[in-house]
């Protein structure tokens, strides 16, 4: 039962952190910005909301609080998802040009929110 729980809010979560994400990014490379700087202040602008939300919502546990643990676990994670997330959109905008990478953008995401929730679940916000 938790993991269904766990699984709805982090999608709910999760949505509209991919909503703000990619909204930011595609502003940022219509604006003129590279696509490189623009997505990763996307993912930014998401992490920032997602790292609290779902510390306080989609894994919350008793009367644990989000700490230092948790924030560099999640640092780790966001970095690295973050590589990820840049060379495939990027890549794609590249080779099929800036629309094509604006529409992929939040199909990247959702992909990386598999690994991202397992990773939160069983490491980031597990308890000790």
């Amino acid at each position: 039962m938790v993991l269904m729980r766990q699984g709805f809010w982090f999608l709910l979560v999760g949505g509209a952190l991919v909503v703000v994400d990619s909204l930011v990014t595609i502003a940022l490379s219509r604006a003129g910005m590279s696509l490189e700087a623009a997505n990763i202040i996307g993912r930014i602008a998401g992490a920032l909301l997602g790292f609290w939300l779902n510390g306080k919502i989609t894994f919350a546990s008793g009367d644990r609080r989000l700490g230092p643990r948790q924030l560099i676990r999640f640092i780790i994670a966001w970095l690295l998802l973050t590589a990820v997330s840049t060379l495939l959109v990027t890549g794609i905008g590249h080779h099929f040009g800036l629309s094509s990478a604006w529409l992929a953008k939040p199909v990247v995401e959702a992909c990386l929110a598999v690994v991202s929730f397992f990773t939160s679940r069983h490491w980031i916000y597990r308890q000790p």
